[in-house]
């Protein structure tokens, strides 16, 4: 007589519900016995792990779902697994460790199935039920790891371009940003967000966007600045763009670029003179207003 899917379901169901602290605590023996699989997490964080995803395998696999489905479709176990997943790619861990990790599960299931007494078909059965289900998981799991680890290095990234493209007041109401290196699309929008929200939070009049440390000045670069510069007028504010070196200036000529409505310096010190200046016009200008 054939083994259904739905009495072979019942029957690890059954298995998980009555040996789940017994499977959990192999799990978690079979993960310190294996070089790295353990690896950035102490046996509590394990044997949390353990234990959480053992009981919601139990309640997935009672929903009636077919095994292959069960990690798929599942809100719980997913979320279990993805859980355990990120939780390692932020400890450092390789994705290929924490699937392993995953996997190693599959065998303290297997050990427990294997002391109930089943018939050679049954086992058979569960087995390879386990096998899916495992499969699914230690899968699912190596994706949301990449997903996740792709997400702290643009998170990183973000902060070392933040880091990179320092908002710096060099006076009353006068602000600048010191740009060393290329700067493409992504830097150029950091530098914008970051000199906008530092134009509000200190009421800056004019902001120096200091190219000094920009090698080289192409049509892109220079597409860049000026949309910095339209973005700062927008705010209210002046916007002066110093360390044009002869051959900048040079290379700016050549590409056709107009800077002509912009103010330019040769120096972050011409540049801030020049801000002074504004700024003193700029308060002048109100007073006679107020007159």
């Amino acid at each position: 007589m054939s083994v259904t899917e739905s009495a072979v379901r019942d029957r690890l169901t059954e298995v998980l519900s009555q040996r789940s602290s017994e499977i959990a605590d192999r799990w978690v023996q079979l993960q310190e016995e294996r070089a790295g699989l353990r690896e950035g997490l102490i046996e509590a964080e394990l044997r949390e792990e353990a234990e959480a995803l053992v009981s919601t395998l139990g309640s997935a696999l009672a929903c009636g779902l077919p095994a292959e489905r069960v990690v798929a479709e599942h809100a719980e176990l997913r979320h279990v697994v993805k859980d355990l997943s990120l939780r390692r790619a932020r400890g450092g861990v390789s994705p290929t460790v924490t699937a392993l990790a995953v996997l190693q599960l599959k065998e303290a299931l297997l050990e427990a199935t294997r002391q109930e007494s089943m018939a050679g078909e049954e086992m058979f059965a569960a087995a390879r039920m386990l096998n899916r289900l495992m499969d699914a998981a230690g899968a699912l799991s190596f994706e949301t790891f990449v997903e996740g680890r792709e997400e702290i290095i643009r998170r990183q990234s973000r902060q070392l371009l933040e880091l990179s493209t320092p908002v710096v007041q060099l006076w009353r109401k006068v602000l600048a940003v010191p740009l060393i290196g290329n700067l493409d699309t992504a830097r150029s929008q950091v530098v914008m967000e970051n000199l906008l929200e530092a134009i509000q939070q200190y009421e800056a009049t004019v902001a120096i966007v200091d190219i000094t440390g920009v090698p080289t000045v192409d049509t892109s670069v220079a597409q860049h600045l000026m949309q910095t510069v339209q973005a700062v007028r927008m705010m209210g504010a002046d916007c002066v763009i110093s360390g044009i070196r002869p051959s900048i200036a040079q290379t700016i000529v050549q590409l056709g670029i107009d800077l002509s409505d912009i103010l330019t310096r040769a120096t972050l010190a011409d540049a801030l003179e020049s801000a002074i200046e504004l700024t003193g016009q700029a308060a002048s200008s109100r007073g006679s207003a107020r007159d």
